[in-house]
């Protein structure tokens, strides 16, 4: 059974399942990103917090790398390592629920799909 030959309901529902399979695969790209971003905050945590205040510190402003207060650097990191794990969390659980519903529609369309058996 060619697309063309498949009913508008059944092909409206495999439009839907592969949208939704788009949408899955943005939000675990979008997660990925955010974990790497996560792990390079904790990483410059990390190392801001191996040294004392009295060590000069700079930040990355474009193309420029100006002085920086240690205290607040680590301050900022600090709250947006928060900010991360929240927006980790939250693409996480709309992963989850992304998931979910990619396999729901996965089922449905294998059962509409299934031939029929013919009884004797």
């Amino acid at each position: 059974m060619s697309e063309a030959e498949l009913p508008p309901q059944l092909q409206e529902q495999l439009m839907r399942f592969q949208q939704m399979q788009q949408t899955l695969q943005a939000i675990v790209t979008q997660k990925q990103q955010l974990d790497i971003e996560l792990a390079e905050t904790d990483r410059a945590i990390a190392e801001l917090e191996k040294i004392t205040d009295t060590v000069p510190v700079y930040r990355s402003v474009g193309s420029l790398m100006l002085k920086a207060d240690r205290q607040a650097l680590m301050t900022e990191l600090k709250e947006k390592k928060e900010l991360l794990n929240t927006r980790v969390t939250v693409l996480g659980k709309q992963e989850e629920r992304t998931r979910e519903r990619v396999k729901e529609i996965q089922q449905k369309l294998q059962e509409r799909l299934k031939p029929e058996s013919t009884e004797q």
